[in-house]
């Protein structure tokens, strides 16, 4: 029959395999509640709850995988959907952004003996803004370019900027899990270690705009010209 012919000649996205990608963003998405569920219950002052810093860094670490898998899935299977297109940068931008948010937030900041705060994850408020408004920048031009009709998609800057996010977010909970709760913390390596990831990773998320920025300002002069 007719039917039964079409249905057999359809390509194996369409049925099961297609809503695959679409799962695994929306998994993401509720791994990103449970990550961000352990880092609000830690608590610096209990050593015990350094464990909970390496069981985040592994949600975190599975939830940064669904990424790469749920693209990898839609293009190969010729499985892009509206739901993808949306929810996939709207999953990406929780998890990444929440992280960092969550890592300069009251958890992770501990008073010295000198009165001092230290945020020990090396995340300050100043870098989370920075690493906000270049997803917020980006995400402004792509809008505006795009709707000229002209293809924004990602670039080699912005994909090394999200690699360079997953893989910075675990490290400095790793960190954090082995500084000691002391005075001492200042001078720990595990703190510089994460000062370090923390600093690098934010002047790899403002460097990854400038090419974003350059390709814009051409394709919008191209199309007025």
């Amino acid at each position: 029959m007719p039917t039964d012919a079409s249905s057999s000649s359809r390509p194996p996205a369409v049925g099961a395999r297609r809503q695959i990608p679409n799962l695994l963003t929306t998994l993401r998405l509720v791994l990103a509640g449970v990550f961000f569920g352990v880092l609000a219950f830690y608590d610096p002052a209990r050593p015990s709850h350094d464990a909970l810093l390496v069981v985040a860094a592994a949600i975190f670490l599975v939830a940064a995988l669904t990424d790469a898998l749920d693209g990898h899935l839609a293009r190969r299977w010729n499985a892009v959907t509206v739901f993808g297109r949306v929810m996939d940068p709207f999953a990406d931008k929780v998890l990444v952004l929440g992280a960092f948010v969550m890592l300069a937030g009251a958890n992770f900041s501990r008073w010295t003996v000198h009165a001092d705060p230290v945020t020990l994850s090396g995340v300050e408020t100043w870098m989370v803004v920075v690493i906000l408004a270049r997803e917020l920048l980006v995400t402004s031009i792509r809008g505006i370019v795009e709707s000229k009709g002209i293809s924004f998609a990602a670039i080699g800057a912005g994909k090394i900027k999200m690699i360079a996010q997953s893989v910075a977010v675990p490290l400095i909970l790793v960190c954090v899990a082995l500084q000691t709760d002391s005075a001492d913390t200042l001078r720990s390596p595990a703190h510089t270690g994460a000062i370090v990831l923390a600093w690098g990773v934010t002047l790899l998320t403002a460097w990854s705009a400038i090419p974003y920025l350059t390709r814009g300002w051409r394709a919008l002069r191209d199309s007025a010209d």
